[in-house]
């Protein structure tokens, strides 16, 4: 489940066709020979360098930085702009022709001039390969790829996709050198080139570099002279201890909420906490052929006895908000329906007459899976103590158990587990992001639940509307059905913090609901 995740439409002459889009001290910290690089701190892992490979947040601040897309999101955007592209848009009225031109003396980092043609292979690579831990699943509307000449290139869609240039303008709309990658293979040797504002120096195991791309045609300023990601693998008080040892300047994905209130506490150390906006979230998925689990009575109830505020508090120290809806606040057509539903308190009165309604008798016993490796260790602590509020009911007799990532999304795709917890960060900030994954054609979530109104009424209506608010009504049905049917729980939305030292700047810019961490803003004093 992708600053990236965790995820509009833009209309060229009349009506759908009408617009054309034109055109984040003085010490190093550390960190070894990196120079005046910015030496980025970071607790999760960059899992690929190929953009035919990577879906995960890691992957993604690599491939926002390394390469571009025809489009971008200007930091605190949420709609794209032209960034390889000089202009873009769709030339029809259905929304099923999207076309773009490129800008003048575009090259990648080795000095290849990048072309149209190299556009046509990136998504046409991207789809052949369609490797399972992909972008590739983002693209089932599209049909072809045309280049009519080398600065031209023109997407057929099979059905209308407003959002489509939202989906190009993520790290999924990464543009590679034709010579440098196998059309049918990934890339293995830990290499990228791309035309982004840097290039990748080396990746390992511990660190990354990258240094600034002189050939880099785009919109980005670029206010550092490189960038350094060292990696801890999970280790948050190994990314909190290098922070306080001047190791690294910064710290970003990683801090447990504990660290982050210790260091606002802590007025000795030269620290900044910068606090950004997210629209990343965490479900409780029911698998809705599980024994258990797939009673409808069973899912009501724990709808009715969650309590959102006392875990985010317990748990996420107030770095999270409660979260009572599928669309996260700050994205077009949020509602609460979960909080309509259900209540923001324990309601155990209404959680048994759900069971009993359902002919559930005595208590509902019932495992909570989870994994830690992928969604942070404070996933366990998370699961027991929603545990610990189903079994302070008296209705349910809950324990948890979790495994590493690799087994645990085997054992969802076997429809071993009954309840297991699921993020996301999105890969652009519109709806669509946050409901065609999860509820359309070949969902992500696993969880085998299928509603025909969503599937066959609401998502390729709301696809076909460019004017993204005019979908807020078809979305608030949507979230409806999924608060009436719980095939997933919505639990919580993440706040995005970054740690720096106080001669660190650009951090707000790097924060926002794009998720897009922009190294170019950064800068040392």
């Amino acid at each position: 489940m992708k600053c990236r995740n965790q995820w509009l439409a833009l209309p060229l002459t009349g009506g759908l066709a009408a617009a054309l889009l034109t055109g984040c001290g003085t010490e190093t910290g550390g960190a070894g020979d990196t120079g005046d690089a910015v030496v980025v701190g970071m607790s999760d892992d960059v899992l690929a360098t190929d953009p035919a490979a990577g879906y995960d947040p890691g992957s993604w601040l690599l491939f926002n930085n390394v390469f571009q897309s025809l489009l971008s999101f200007p930091k605190g955007a949420t709609e794209p702009e032209p960034e390889a592209a000089k202009a873009c848009g769709f030339t029809d009225t259905e929304a099923k022709v999207f076309k773009c031109e490129l800008r003048d003396g575009l090259k990648f980092s080795n000095g290849n001039a990048l072309t149209s043609k190299d556009v046509k292979f990136s998504f046409d690579r991207m789809r052949a390969i369609k490797d399972d831990a992909g972008p590739a699943l983002m693209f089932p509307m599209l049909d072809s790829v045309r280049t009519p000449d080398a600065k031209t290139v023109v997407f057929q869609l099979k059905y209308p996709d407003a959002t489509f240039p939202s989906k190009i303008a993520s790290g999924a709309g990464s543009i590679v050198d034709h010579r440098e990658y196998a059309m049918n293979r990934l890339r293995t040797d830990g290499k990228a080139v791309g035309s982004g504002p840097y290039e990748l120096d080396s990746f390992g195991e511990d660190q990354a570099r990258f240094s600034v791309n002189s050939d880099y045609r785009g919109t980005a300023k670029v206010k550092n002279e490189g960038v350094a990601i060292t990696f801890f693998h999970g280790d948050q008080k190994g990314l909190k201890n290098a922070l306080a040892n001047n190791e690294v300047d910064l710290a970003y994905r990683g801090l447990a909420a504990a660290d982050i209130a210790d260091i606002e506490r802590d007025t000795s150390q030269d620290l900044d906490i910068v606090e950004g906006t997210s629209a990343e979230v965490q479900h409780l998925v029911f698998n809705m052929k599980d024994p258990v689990a797939g009673k409808l009575g069973v899912r009501k109830a724990m709808a009715y006895l969650l309590d959102r505020d006392a875990l985010v508090k317990e748990v996420y120290r107030d770095t999270a908000t409660p979260l009572y809806s599928i669309v996260p606040a700050g994205i077009g057509g949020h509602n609460t329906a979960f909080f309509d539903t259900y209540g923001d308190r324990p309601q155990r009165a209404k959680a048994a007459s759900a069971l009993r309604g359902d002919g559930i008798e005595g208590k509902v016993k019932l495992t909570l899976w989870s994994t830690p490796s992928r969604y942070g260790p404070a996933t366990d602590h998370e699961l027991r103590a929603i545990a610990k509020q189903l079994n302070a009911s008296g209705l349910f007799d809950a324990d948890v158990k979790s495994v590493g990532f690799e087994q645990y999304e085997k054992d969802i795709a076997a429809g071993k587990y009954g309840v297991y917890v699921k993020g996301w960060v999105p890969d652009y900030p519109d709806p669509d992001n946050f409901t065609q994954p999860f509820f359309g054609k070949g969902n992500v979530l696993g969880n085998r639940f299928e509603n025909r109104d969503i599937t066959g009424k609401i998502i390729p209506g709301t696809a076909r509307q460019s004017d993204r608010a005019k979908t807020d009504k078809q979305y608030a049905e949507l979230q409806d059905i999924v608060a009436e049917q719980v095939p997933i729980l919505p639990v919580w939305q993440a706040k995005q913090y970054a740690v720096a030292r106080d001669s660190v700047y650009g951090l707000e810019s790097c924060l926002d609901a794009s998720t897009v961490f922009r190294f170019w803003e950064i800068s040392k004093g």
